[in-house]
């Protein structure tokens, strides 16, 4: 059980109160189970993600993409690091993401502290990617304004030219590890009485705290 701070009897409560889905003692292993779940029931990726940010003035902005690991203390997902989520999550160092499953009626919320991820793990993901994908983040200058599709293609064909049948990853191009300080997880209940569980922890070597939030 994670250190709450809660004493003998408050914990055997509280893992009481959150059985079935909701049982265990690691936010990630729970995690990982539901992804595995919504794998098997969602129709399109099940492993999107609506991620949140804020640029330099505050204003918050959202994206769908896609997760790509959950580690065992971490989320990771890729990007071009020109893109605007990027800059954004490299200007702050923080971020937050929703993933929701109609298919399983839940979602797991977080926010936390990120950090890229640019070595070895970062260059064996690109290297599983299809060759048109990893082509594709050579010459997509992302977020930036494009003068047309046809001049999209031409830049492909340009690149897929110059770097032949197995690019490198670009230099521009890698990870981002979210280790978050706290995570929601959210299940449908009748009557919009939903089941909430927050893990709350102050710093990243720290206990988590459990709640159960109203709906």
């Amino acid at each position: 059980m994670a250190d709450t701070g809660a004493t003998a009897g408050e914990v055997l409560r509280d893992a009481a109160d959150r059985g079935g889905i909701f049982a265990g003692s690691d936010p990630f292993t729970i995690a990982r189970a539901w992804l595995a779940e919504a794998e098997a029931s969602e129709p399109n990726d099940p492993n999107a993600i609506a991620l949140a940010t804020v640029d330099a003035d505050g204003l918050p902005n959202v994206r769908m993409v896609l997760l790509k690991e959950i580690e065992a203390d971490a989320f990771v997902f890729y990007t071009n690091y020109g893109s605007a989520k990027a800059q954004e999550v490299d200007g702050a160092g923080k971020a937050a993401f929703v993933m929701h499953w109609k298919s399983l009626r839940r979602q797991i919320r977080v926010r936390g502290l990120v950090e890229r991820e640019e070595g070895p793990q970062a260059d064996a993901y690109y290297a599983s990617r299809s060759l048109k994908s990893r082509l594709g983040a050579w010459a997509s200058d992302q977020s930036k304004p494009l003068a047309s599709r046809a001049a999209l293609m031409a830049d492909v064909a340009r690149i897929t030219a110059l770097k032949g049948p197995s690019p490198p990853r670009p230099p521009f191009w890698g990870g981002y590890r979210i280790r978050p300080l706290e995570l929601e997880f959210w299940a449908d209940g009748a009557f919009r009485l939903h089941d909430r569980f927050r893990w709350r922890r102050n710093g990243l070597a720290d206990g988590w705290e459990i709640s159960r939030l109203n709906p």
